[in-house]
């Protein structure tokens, strides 16, 4: 059974920012997927994003669950709009990611990033420079035209679930990146 967890931070005053993106796809997946028992768990954890690692240590309980772990995150390194998958790669500097490497003591799980970051209109992010700045960002709402991005966004990760679920990962990563 997959196990899909979305990264964010439990408090109502986080529920709409861009670090809550994976929360909130956690949310509607559990709302808007096909019903397949047995196939696919969502997990919307209790604890902060950075200490995301021992609440999935609860849940995933060897390497090998790892292997079925979906996680889904932001990731300012990304276009608003855009998603990647990838599978045994470093945390990207990502502190949520970072406590689930350390809590599981693999890398070897799913993870679905989604872009968070506006661009120019010559296509180059429009990153904070400083790390009070970045902060500042990730802890921003969502601006309306940003959500609109992203509710296309959540549709797009529902079929990437669906497909790792049910056609594998190689399938879902030549189609989706």
């Amino acid at each position: 059974m997959y196990i899909v967890v979305g990264l964010g931070n439990p408090k109502a005053e986080y529920a709409h920012t861009r670090h809550n993106t994976g929360r909130m796809l956690a949310e509607y997946l559990s709302e808007n997927f096909p019903a397949d028992a047995g196939k696919v768990k969502f997990v919307v954890l209790d604890s902060y994003m950075n200490q995301s690692g021992g609440a999935v240590a609860k849940i995933i309980k060897s390497k090998k669950a790892a292997e079925e772990l979906i996680v889904i995150y932001d990731d300012l390194d990304l276009p608003l709009g855009v998603l990647k998958i990838s599978y045994n790669r470093s945390s990207g500097g990502h502190k949520g990611l970072d406590s689930i490497i350390c809590a599981l003591k693999t890398k070897e799980f799913i993870r679905i990033r989604v872009g968070i970051t506006p661009i120019t209109p010559k296509g180059k992010l429009k990153k904070p420079k400083t790390e009070a700045g970045v902060e500042k960002f990730i802890l921003g709402e969502f601006k309306k035209p940003e959500m609109e991005v992203l509710k296309k966004v959540f549709k797009k990760v529902r079929e990437a679930v669906e497909m790792i679920v049910e056609n594998g990962l190689s399938q879902a990563m030549n189609t989706f990146n």
